[in-house]
């Protein structure tokens, strides 16, 4: 089942919002790096961006691919095969399509010449609204680890406690992310030690214990329903399971959970806060909790409602393999 969705390509851009750090089960094609290979949910996507109108106002389509549409995971409700329209609509939800970034972009330019300057340069990178589950266990692996590392351990995760959902010729078989009953197991925090994953492979554990023990019948409801709570609610919450601080309940918070003024501060973030809006920060040693609060709030003022996203943008700006696009 293949469709396409036009779309600005400042509105999405593909190639910066799928590797900034906020998900890692995306990879590019290597015979051809203009199509892009990953699940979403239990539907494994090929995603190709092409341009159609560059200028003022640039145009793009993009091409989708459901590689598995007669996937039959998971409830009744999804085994029903979807429609063209459904999956659009997945996609949209996915990326939130509905958001107007923009116009968002040249709000927050008009306020901040630092974001102005990297903005329009980095064009299009959406926050996505992604599975809650896979959004927090990913994140407890993110503890002081890198991009490609966290993407092998989630991976790992998959292959060892997901379901199958397709074979690929060039990945093999791809698995859907784990169910938090299957991450409870008593068994899972030594097969994860044995597969290195360190210290978080207890947090892993006991944060999937904790969550069951919220709601036996339906774990993964507890999380969702989160969505529907205020931010300092749900931040809150998440910070009731183990492994999960302040930075990792944000990024939860953000990608998955609807609260678009949520700020995750990591070192990037802290060095940016630090260099271009807030240098009486510097005399902090470290970054406490209340400087970190100090932090959030600051972007939280200064952008607005989707505070949340502006930032990532300026996250992304600061990352190593982006620097390079910064004139």
């Amino acid at each position: 089942m293949e469709g396409f969705i036009n779309v600005s390509p400042n509105e999405l851009n593909l190639s910066l919002t799928l590797v900034c750090g906020q998900c890692f089960r995306w990879k590019r094609r290597k015979q051809d790096d203009n199509v892009w290979f990953g699940v979403i949910l239990d539907k494994v996507f090929e995603l190709n961006q092409k341009i159609l109108k560059t200028g003022s106002k640039p145009e793009s389509r993009i091409h989708w691919k459901l590689l598995n549409p007669s996937f039959a995971g998971g409830s009744k409700t999804k085994r029903r095969k979807l429609s063209s329209n459904d999956v659009t609509d997945l996609l949209s939800d996915y990326f939130q399509l509905k958001v107007p970034l923009v116009d968002y972009y040249s709000k927050w330019s008009s306020i901040d010449d630092n974001f102005s300057s990297k903005g329009s340069q980095l064009p299009g990178i959406r926050i996505l609204r992604q599975d809650p589950v896979e959004n927090l266990f990913s994140f407890i692996c993110s503890s002081n680890n890198n991009i490609p590392r966290i993407s092998m351990m989630v991976e790992a995760l998959c292959s060892t406690y997901g379901q199958q959902l397709f074979e690929d010729s060039e990945y093999g078989p791809i698995y859907g992310f784990p169910t938090i009953n299957a991450l409870a197991v008593d068994a899972v925090e030594s097969k994860l030690r044995s597969l290195n994953f360190g210290y978080r492979a207890k947090f892993i554990s006991q944060t999937a214990k904790s969550i069951v023990s919220y709601n036996k019948s339906e774990p993964s409801k507890w999380l969702y329903d989160l969505r529907n709570e205020s931010y300092e609610d749900a931040h809150s919450k998440l910070m009731t399971l183990p492994g999960v601080g302040a930075k990792v309940a944000d990024c939860v918070c953000l990608m998955s959970l609807d609260k678009h003024d949520a700020i995750p501060v990591d070192t990037h973030v802290w060095k940016i806060a630090i260099n271009d809006y807030m240098p009486h920060m510097k005399k902090n040693k470290t970054m406490t909790d209340k400087a970190y609060k100090e932090v959030g709030n600051f972007f939280r003022s200064h952008f607005g409602p989707y505070s949340g996203w502006a930032h990532s943008v300026l996250f992304t700006a600061d990352l190593s393999k982006f620097k390079k696009l910064i004139k």
